[in-house]
């Protein structure tokens, strides 16, 4: 029998389930890149339900009780008496999410003795110190590709959320019930013939690059690995040979990398002060890769227009965080990657990664961080050029 430990965020204010909006999700069939979705035993949930949150249960709850394991869901994942903390030093799994994960750095890790594997049900895997789970040989995997569309949807929105002025100009027709047309457009413009970045061209920033094009923006990108000259000539790319020559050469930079030794604290005050005045960020990948007080100071002098994401640091964040209360900006909880329907494969997923390791056969590579003492599968490919992984980001504020 094996102990799963599983830390989800809390349950809508108005109880579980929530009254849905659609009574059902359209099906995706398959990846652009050709992967094939997560292809489990079975599932014990309706594609569409919210799994994420604690009464959700990742709808795991049936398929574990009947096969004899232990299941323990929480929510309470922070300090010395939460329930994680209590949990893991008998837990054999782990399983968290990026949007209210259970960080897993070295300290826990030593305490948590009989940890075999840690599954991120989604993408990203910088919660956890990937050096300490390699000197342990603790497995970890990630649901890979399962929520990369609906990220690139959301960091769509966010950049024409910031250009556009959306939230102010919501706000004069909702909070403050006024009319005031000059306020909404005094900080308003057309995305069209704008130079656009993106940090990072994977899954998340090719899928977002696409869905650009068609605003009759200009293309730009940096990737440790240049993508095939017959992409670069359909969405009309230019590629830069680093980060700076990125940002300094763009209105508007969506970032998409990993949080690694590389990318920690990037974005400093020297830096973002080398972009064009007037700039907009946007951020769905990982708060830390910003200095936080940097983007303040940029958003407060005006050298930045605009910040917008849903990545924060530490995840919940507290209520004074100074993300909250900054100006101009478009910022949301993590949600970009949880939407209903990402929902519905990163829980397949899990559950097919599930069965492989309680089975004992192997777990795909494409879902691979760590594995037998080093980076395996993606892993190998996205969190390090030198073969170390990263020390993760501490729950620490």
């Amino acid at each position: 029998m094996a102990k799963i430990l599983v830390v989800l965020y809390p349950d809508p204010l108005d109880g579980y389930p929530p009254a849905y909006a659609r009574d059902s999700i359209p099906a995706v069939t398959d990846y652009p890149d050709g992967q094939t979705l997560p292809s489990p035993s079975g599932i014990d949930f309706t594609p569409g339900e919210l799994l994420g949150s604690v009464s959700g249960e990742l709808g795991l709850r049936r398929f574990l009780d009947e096969a004899g394991h232990e299941l323990i869901v929480t929510s309470d994942k922070d300090g010395p008496d939460s329930v994680f903390e209590r949990e893991l030093p008998t837990a054999d799994v782990v399983i968290s999410q990026p949007f209210w994960p259970a960080y897993l750095d070295a300290a826990r890790i030593d305490k948590a003795k009989k940890l075999k594997l840690v599954v991120t049900a989604g993408i990203g895997s910088d919660h956890v110190d990937l050096d300490a789970a390699m000197r342990r040989g603790i497995t970890v995997a990630e649901v890979t590709y399962s929520n990369s569309i609906s990220v690139a949807e959301h960091a769509m929105m966010l950049i024409l959320d910031l250009v556009r002025n959306f939230v102010p100009s919501h706000e004069w027709v909702t909070t403050k019930r006024g009319w005031n047309i000059a306020d909404s457009v005094s900080r308003s413009y057309d995305l069209e013939g704008m130079d656009v970045g993106v940090l990072a061209a994977g899954r998340i920033g090719i899928a977002l690059m696409k869905r650009l094009a068609p605003f009759g923006v200009h293309l730009h990108y940096n990737d440790r690995r240049r993508l095939p000259a017959e992409l670069e000539k359909e969405l009309d790319l230019t590629f830069h040979p680093d980060v700076e020559s990125l940002a300094t050469n763009v209105d508007v930079l969506s970032i998409h990398a990993p949080l690694t030794n590389e990318t920690h604290h990037l974005f400093g005050d020297a830096l973002i002060g080398k972009m064009r005045r007037g700039s907009y960020i946007v951020n769905t990948a990982r708060a830390e890769i910003m200095e936080r007080d940097a983007v303040v100071r940029a958003l407060e002098t005006g050298h930045l227009a605009g910040y917008a994401g849903d990545v924060w640091y530490p995840q919940p964040p507290g209520p004074d965080h100074p993300w909250r209360t900054m100006p101009n900006n478009a910022m949301t909880p993590h949600i970009s990657g949880t939407s209903l329907s990402a929902q519905a494969r990163y829980a397949a997923g899990t559950r097919e990664i599930l069965e492989a390791f309680l089975d004992g056969k192997p777990i795909r590579d494409e879902y691979l961080i760590v594995e037998g003492g080093t980076l395996a599968g993606t892993g190998a490919k996205s969190y390090s050029t030198d073969g170390k992984g990263t020390p993760g980001s501490s729950g620490d504020a």
